[in-house]
């Protein structure tokens, strides 16, 4: 074999390690490192009370998984009126401590009946007014069915458990009514400076759902 021969072939071996070069170190661990999160995406629970407007996409974005197909979402939202009288804003108050605990009791008995990864719960403070937000809540799960149902079970017990206060307020007369949920044993009202103790309502609110 001549001389030019054998350069050649060297030539071409040479090509081809370059088309197809082994992967290296920093690519192996950006592949093991994306494996390990998905693996690592351990359920939670998010539970917030805040005075600040609701973003549904934010809290959407909250429980997004990889290892899920579904996110089903309930959005509360202050409508404008309320046994035919006009509503302009909702006023919500809670004891937060007391609030936050009894929405962890909720989302501990979503994960005894359904198979659901992430919850979260939002629920607004303050003045709501019409067509904004009040509460907002996302849970994702592996299918659909899991997530719809908790999504459900959530605002029905929330509305039902939770020691939150709600006031209507219309244009003229301000605050025409009040409406209390919750545990009644907890449910009080600042008059000066005495808590009296409020009688539960039906629950007719301008609150959707």
């Amino acid at each position: 074999m001549s001389s030019l021969e054998i350069n050649s072939c060297s030539y071409n071996q040479a090509t081809r390690l370059q088309l197809f070069p082994p992967l290296v170190e920093d690519n192996i661990s950006g592949l093991l490192g994306e494996s390990m999160s998905s693996t690592e995406d351990k359920p939670k629970d998010i539970i917030k009370f805040t005075p600040e407007k609701l973003s549904v996409d934010e809290v959407s974005q909250l429980v997004i998984s990889p290892v899920c197909g579904a996110v089903s979402l309930f959005v509360g939202t202050t409508r404008n009126n309320f046994e035919g009288k006009k509503v302009v804003s909702l006023e919500y108050e809670a004891y937060v401590p007391m609030a936050e605990a009894e929405v962890r009791k909720i989302c501990n008995a979503v994960r005894q009946q359904w198979p659901v990864k992430h919850i979260a719960i939002c629920h607004r403070l303050g003045l709501v007014p019409v067509t904004e937000a009040s509460v907002v809540i996302a849970v994702s799960s592996a299918h659909r069915a899991a997530s719809l149902e908790a999504v459900k079970y959530i605002i029905d017990t929330l509305k039902a458990k939770v020691p939150i206060w709600k006031k209507l307020h219309n244009c003229c007369r301000g605050q025409f009514q009040g409406q209390a949920k919750g545990n009644k044993s907890h449910l009080y009202m600042k008059t000066g400076k005495k808590n009296t103790p409020i009688t539960p309502l039906e629950d007719k609110s301008a609150h959707t759902g």
